[in-house]
This record gives C-alpha cells, sequence and structure tokens, in this order.
C-alpha cells in the first residue's frame, strides 16, 4: 500500500481549514474581532499625532485633554476586541483538535489488522497527542497571531504610505530583504519539525511497550539496558531538535535584525526631515509608531511560520495516518438476519477450495508475492447448524487464521467462503461479524466496569441481560463480591481479576452477544478445575442451539466434538469423530498423545 510521504503548504492548509468550515459562525466573530482591535492599535498611531501636533506643539490644554480621551476609548475598543478575537480562536483551536482526534480515531478502527501488526501503537499515540496538540497550538494562536500581524503590517504600510511616502520608500527597500530569511529558513525549521516528530513518536512506541510488559521487563532483570535505550532514543529527539531550534532561531534573529535595522534608518532619515521642517514631530512619532507596528507584526509572523512549519510537519504525519486505507473492501450489499437460508437449511458454514497467504510479503516486495507461504491452503469443508467442530493441530497450522477469515478480517487468495449460503465478499463486513460471537484464549478485558466489558457486544443489552449472561459464564458469584459490584471498574487490561475471573467475563460478553455461531479459542483453558467444570455446563447448554467451532487444547474438547478437523501446514489432512481419527490416523493419533492434556 503507497501511502504518500509529503504534501504542499496548500493541502495542508486546506485540510486544516476544511476542519474550521463547520463554525462559520465562530470564525466571523474571531475575524471581526481581530479586524477591530487591530484597527484600534493602528488608530492609535493616529491619536499620537494629534496629541503631538495640536497639543503639545501648539500648546493647547483643551485640545490635549480631549486627544488623550480619544486615545483611550480606542485603547478601551481595542482591549475588548482582543479579549472576543483571544477567546473565540483558542476555542476554535479546541474545537479543531477535538474533531481531529475523533476523526483520526473513527478512522484507525476501520483499519484491518495488517495495519496494526506494521505499525507500532505508540506511534500512533503520538499523532494522537503531541502531534495535535502542535495544531492545536497553531490553529488556536499561531494563526490568530499570523492575522492579526498580517493585517497590521499592511495597515502600519499604508498609514506609513500616507504619512510619509518619501520615508514609506525606505521600508519597502527592507521588505524583500526580510522575506528572503523566512522562504530559506522557514522550510528548514518544516523539514526538521517532521523528523523531530518522528523520533517522538519512536520514544512514545518504547513506552507504550516497556510500561505495557513490564513484568517481563523487570522478571529479566532488563531496567538498566532498558533505561539505557529510552536515554538514547531521547538523545536523537534532542539532537534533531536542535537543528531545528537553530534554524528557528536563525530565522527569528536575522528578520529582527533586518527590521530593527530599517526601523532605525528610517528614524534617522525622518530626524532630518523634521529638522528640515519636511514633515511635523508629530508625522514622524505616527511614521515610526508605525515602522515598529509593522517591524513587530513581521517578527511576529516570522517566529509564527516556525510554528506553522512545525505543525505542518505533524499535519503530514497526521493526513498520512488518514490517507491510510483499510486492505478490506466493504463491497458487499447482503445483509443478513435470522431467517437466511441456504440450498441446504442445514449447512450454515462452507469453505470451497480456500486459499489464503499473509498480505505482507507481497505489499513489501510484488516480485515475490507467488513466493508467499500459504497459511491456509486448498481449504474445504462445511459446518452443519448446531454442530459442534474441533480444530486440532501443532502450532502453526492456521488454525486461528481460519477464524479471522471467517470473520473477514483478511481476504482470501483464491476459494470462497460462504455464511448462509451467502459468499463472504457478498456479505456487508459488518453483517457477516454480526454471525460470530469471539471468546480469545487470552481474554480482552477493557479498562471499563463490569457491566460494560460484558455488554461491550451488544450494547443494547440491559442489566438483566448482563446478569443472566454473567450468571451462565458462573461469573455473578464473583462480581457480587467486587466493591460495587457490576459498576466495579476492572483496571487497564483486567489487571484487577484473575486469569480464570477474566476468562469468564469473555465468556459472558459471547453469551450477551446472542449471535448464532461461537468461536472458542478453547475458552476454558485459562480456568482452575472447579471454574472449569461449571463454565463447561454453562458452554455446553449454549452450545445446544448455536453452531460452534473450537480451536482445541484438550483432550475433552474433540472427545464431545461432533466433528474433528485435522490442519497441518495450512491443510486439511483428515476430518471425523475421535475414535475413528486415533484409530485410522497417525498424525492425529501423535497429536492427541503428544499434544492436548490428558485429563
Amino acid at each position: 500500500m503507497v501511502i504518500k510521504q509529503s504534501y504542499t503548504s496548500r493541502q495542508i492548509l486546506s485540510w486544516l481549514f476544511s476542519h474550521l468550515a463547520p463554525y462559520k459562525k465562530q470564525v466571523f466573530i474571531a475575524l471581526t474581532a481581530l479586524l477591530l482591535s487591530s484597527l484600534a492599535w493602528l488608530l492609535l498611531g493616529q491619536g499620537i499625532k494629534h496629541v503631538i501636533d495640536q497639543g503639545f506643539v501648539a500648546e493647547n490644554t483643551d485640545t490635549l485633554q480631549q486627544a488623550l480621551i480619544v486615545v483611550l476609548g480606542v485603547v478601551l475598543l481595542g482591549s475588548v476586541a482582543t479579549y472576543f478575537r483571544f477567546y473565540w480562536m483558542v476555542w476554535l483551536g479546541e474545537r479543531v483538535c477535538a474533531d481531529i482526534r475523533s476523526d483520526l480515531f473513527s478512522h484507525l478502527v476501520k483499519l484491518t489488522p495488517s495495519f496494526f501488526e506494521n505499525t507500532r501503537t505508540g506511534e500512533i499515540i503520538s499523532r494522537f497527542t503531541s502531534d495535535t496538540t502542535l495544531l492545536q497550538s497553531i490553529v488556536g494562536t499561531g494563526i490568530s497571531m499570523a492575522l492579526r500581524s498580517l493585517v497590521m503590517f499592511v495597515g502600519a504600510l499604508v498609514l506609513m504610505l500616507f504619512t510619509s511616502p518619501k520615508l514609506t520608500l525606505f521600508v519597502f527597500i527592507a521588505v524583500p530583504l526580510i522575506l528572503l530569511p523566512i522562504k530559506v529558513f522557514g522550510n528548514r525549521v518544516r523539514n526538521h519539525s517532521k523528523l523531530s516528530q518522528d523520533k517522538v513518536a519512536k520514544v512514545g512506541g518504547m513506552i507504550d511497550e516497556s510500561l505495557h510488559e513490564i513484568h517481563t521487563v523487570q522478571a529479566y532483570n532488563h531496567q538498566h539496558i532498558s533505561s539505557q535505550l529510552f536515554s538514547s532514543k531521547v538523545e536523537d529527539v534532542m539532537q534533531q531538535a536542535k537543528k531545528r531550534i537553530h534554524f528557528r532561531a536563525l530565522l527569528i534573529s536575522v528578520v529582527m535584525l533586518i527590521s530593527l535595522s530599517a526601523i532605525f534608518a528610517v528614524a534617522f532619515v525622518g530626524a532630518k526631515m523634521v529638522l528640515n521642517d519636511t514633515i511635523s514631530a508629530g508625522e514622524l512619532t505616527a511614521f515610526v509608531f508605525y515602522a515598529v507596528l509593522a517591524g513587530g507584526a513581521i517578527a511576529t509572523i516570522s517566529e509564527v511560520i516556525g510554528e506553522l512549519q512545525k505543525a505542518a510537519g505533524a499535519s503530514e504525519r497526521i493526513l498520512q495516518l488518514m490517507e491510510q486505507q483499510p486492505d478490506i473492501k466493504d463491497d458487499g450489499s447482503v445483509v443478513l438476519n435470522a431467517t437466511a437460508q441456504t440450498n441446504d437449511p442445514s449447512i450454515i458454514l462452507s469453505l470451497d477450495s480456500v486459499t489464503f497467504s499473509y498480505p505482507t510479503a507481497h505489499e513489501e516486495d510484488h516480485k515475490h508475492a507467488k513466493q508467499a507461504t500459504k497459511v491456509i491452503d486448498n481449504v474445504s469443508l462445511q459446518v452443519k447448524q448446531g454442530q459442534t467442530v474441533a480444530i486440532v493441530g501443532h502450532s502453526g497450522a492456521g488454525k486461528s487464521t481460519l477464524f479471522q477469515l471467517l470473520q473477514r478480517f483478511y481476504d482470501i487468495n483464491s476459494g470462497n467462503i460462504a455464511i448462509f449460503g451467502t459468499a463472504i465478499k457478498e456479505i456487508k463486513i459488518d453483517s457477516v461479524r454480526e454471525q460470530f460471537a469471539l471468546v480469545p484464549q487470552d481474554a480482552v478485558i477493557f479498562a471499563d466496569t463490569v457491566i460494560e466489558n460484558i455488554r461491550f457486544s451488544n450494547p443494547r443489552a440491559s442489566l438483566e441481560d448482563v446478569q443472566r449472561a454473567a450468571k451462565l459464564a458462573f461469573a455473578d458469584e464473583f462480581i457480587q463480591q467486587l466493591p460495587s459490584g457490576y459498576d466495579s471498574e476492572l483496571g487497564e487490561r483486567g489487571v484487577k481479576l484473575s486469569g480464570g475471573q477474566k476468562q469468564r467475563i469473555a465468556i459472558a460478553r459471547a453469551i450477551a452477544a446472542e449471535r448464532p455461531i461461537l468461536l472458542l479459542d478453547e475458552a476454558t483453558s485459562a480456568l482452575d478445575a472447579k471454574s472449569e467444570r461449571y463454565v463447561k455446563k454453562a458452554l455446553e447448554s449454549l452450545m445446544q442451539s448455536k453452531t460452534t467451532l473450537i480451536i482445541a487444547h484438550r483432550l475433552s474438547t474433540v472427545v464431545n466434538a461432533d466433528l474433528i478437523i485435522v490442519l497441518e501446514q495450512g491443510q486439511v489432512i483428515a476430518t471425523g469423530r475421535h475414535k475413528e481419527l486415533y484409530d485410522n490416523n497417525e498424525v492425529y493419533k501423535s497429536f492427541v498423545d503428544l499434544q492436548l492434556v490428558n485429563e
């Protein structure tokens, strides 16, 4: 999959402004306040001119007093307008940042597992936090400062031209000199900002990985080595940041040097003009005031450009994620329902010559696509309504992959998978997955309450439905003993529960889902003997009205299965009942004797 590596400034600004489009009213208020505040400070120069020429020089006390009152009024107007400008611009920054985070999360949860297999979670989290925070700063403060400075600069130039065309000519000579470093150093800042953010993301990835696996880190006394590796990554960030800071500091200092030099030169020429009575003292004061405003505006713009270039790097990284598309195309139109039927009503699942290899190989090197290892190789089978099917095989035989293909997390290379007689690619993906309830071997528990964890599979489930599912999974007893019962928080990854308790929560979740097909990765494997006995009874009761596929790790599972599928290197090498296969198939017999746990 090809991801665009760079974007033009116009594309980035267009993307950012697209997020401002829903808030036209707030943008209008912010821009109006910005314009009023800028005009107020520009009018202040005319007030100063009037105070000096009509008040001080003319020695007119009444005029001086009136002029000062007008100046104070202008200052009040500018202050009030500044409040509204600041409030609404910062609000827009927060709002846009929140919208981008929501859009990015909504997009990421639609991507297929293959993307997350090749992307570190910590790097994605970095884009959610540091990158979006940069955008929040630039939209809320940076753009406001840039627009205000632009208005001030243009307004100051116009009033300078109105005050003294000759002095303004000297200022225009300095403008190209100011724009040159902005162009040269601005691009450098942007490039180094993107590289810096990439390195920060790698630091985030290591934090996420190390803290989530802290038991393994400490069990092997790897803390010192991990700290050294982390320090080296932090130093990489620092070295990259030094380059960015260097060019940004150069940008600001060169612009300030040119701007202030131009102002002093103009002030010197202007002073001589006052002595020659070419302009008045008030006009020179107003001109210098405007020149200072223009110089300050340019300095601010140059500083903001550094922030803009930094935000551009962050925007590129977010846009790269937003441009990533799922490997699976949801082109199906069929929505399955409870009355779905096949030509043979007893067949609920069928696989016909299914072959599959993971897509990573031909994505990285298309030339070697045909050499990719077949994880599932020409598999054909049929599963009848209400059957319990056990899938056995050595590690890497393709058992878990088969479950993922049934739920269409990957597309098969050839063959066909059908649910209720309809080809899986003709069914909407959501509808495909609504047919399955999955209980993995390693139970997944979210950092939420018990009730939300159980009804994760069925958000419409009532408290009574959740409690019923928990009782069937024999989880109700230990749930009631938790501090807040069903409202108890379970902590990150269910840290407050034992392995058996986690598994019973996961089984309750599958029961609450009320789906016709169960996918069990030996759901009782993490339970102690007592809990396992109870849960097996609950599962036996549940499975009477369900079609169940089980990845088998225990002998009791295969003994009671209606059909056993023996997988070896992605191929079905035998099917049948336990006794038949044990007596007639050497691979299955050796697997039972060596792999399955005797009870």
